[in-house]
């Protein structure tokens, strides 16, 4: 298999992360801002729902945690490629 240039790994990097990014980040905000109301004595659950995986008639409950780790694990996976194939570049 032949080695990607440091440009294919900057254009797949750039392709996959905000994909990926996504649905971390909504689960941090809905998260956060479900903490934040219950502080104030406002139940909003369902931003818990959404924090869930579940998106009106799209229920991705059951596989929504480990979507959640597979985009991670996908977003540190291309970072270190690139960083890596800087490095390779370089010597």
């Amino acid at each position: 298999m032949a080695v990607l240039s440091k440009t294919r790994w900057r254009q797949l990097h750039r392709w996959v992360v905000p994909i990926a990014a996504a649905p971390l980040l909504l689960t941090a905000a809905t998260g956060s801002l479900y903490s934040l109301l219950l502080e104030r004595g406002i139940d909003a659950f369902w931003l818990l729902k959404i924090h869930a995986g579940r998106f009106g008639p799209l229920n991705l409950q059951p596989y929504y945690s480990g979507l959640l780790g597979l985009f991670t694990l996908v977003v540190i996976g291309s970072g270190l490629a690139l960083l890596l194939a800087g490095r390779r570049a370089k010597s």
